[in-house]
């Protein structure tokens, strides 16, 4: 699940994307209604917490640009403008979803999971392969009935890999889809990882290398 936060108050705005970050979300953060319309045409967003009065392009124009794109992320509208009048003025332009700051941040969380699992190409919630149940809103991680214990970093490596099962991913985009745009493309970080990840799953290993292709989840005991 990738994170696009569109929000002109930079302290606001660092708080709620390494919020964010900290529950295991790859967050992109933009201050302009302009750069984040640039921004959603290279990247794909499962969500945007989107701030409605914005420099640039404002929040109401920029949400239904969204709207009339086909594979459209959520939209949910981040305002100090909460009374209903505002709410329903915001449901009508397309958002999914209305929070008015302040705001309680487990409920930011919760809103945006939520908004996640409605998205019309969204998953079941339970991940299942190669014994491994995985529940990305509860957080929780098992392999053949043991508690995982992982760092937000291997669950969302994990998560991502179930996903995707039984295909591969690059490095490059476990890197896109777990970190961030700021990531350095030439870092090992995704080897380390992987590779504490492997650790704690124990035997027979599930994580599989194709040199120059990526990572899969198998069933089989020969991956590698």
């Amino acid at each position: 699940m990738r994170i696009l936060v569109v929000e002109d108050d930079s302290a606001l705005a660092e708080v709620v994307a390494e919020g964010l970050r900290d529950q295991g979300m790859p967050v992109d953060l933009v201050h302009d209604g302009l750069v984040a319309a640039a921004q959603l045409d290279v990247t794909a967003y499962d969500v945007v917490v989107l701030d409605r009065d914005l420099p640039g392009l404002h929040g109401d124009v920029l949400c239904q640009m969204i709207t009339e794109r086909t594979d459209r992320p959520m939209v949910l509208m981040l305002t100090a403008a909460s009374a209903p009048g505002d709410r329903v003025s915001g449901l009508v332009l397309g958002a999914d979803d209305y929070l008015g700051k302040p705001f309680h941040f487990p409920e930011l969380i919760l809103r945006i999971r939520a908004l996640a699992r409605r998205k019309p190409d969204a998953r079941p919630r339970t991940l299942r392969a190669a014994g491994i149940e995985l529940d990305p809103v509860r957080r929780t991680a098992v392999r053949d009935g043991r508690q995982l214990t992982l760092s937000v970093k291997e669950f969302a490596v994990l998560e991502a890999l179930l996903r995707a099962c039984p295909g591969f991913l690059s490095a490059e985009a476990l890197l896109e889809r777990v970190w961030d745009e700021h990531a350095d493309p030439f870092t090992n970080t995704v080897t380390v990882t992987v590779g504490r990840l492997r650790r704690k799953l124990g035997e027979p290993p599930i994580i599989a290398t194709t040199p120059g292709i990526g990572y899969r989840i198998v069933q089989s005991t020969t991956s590698h």
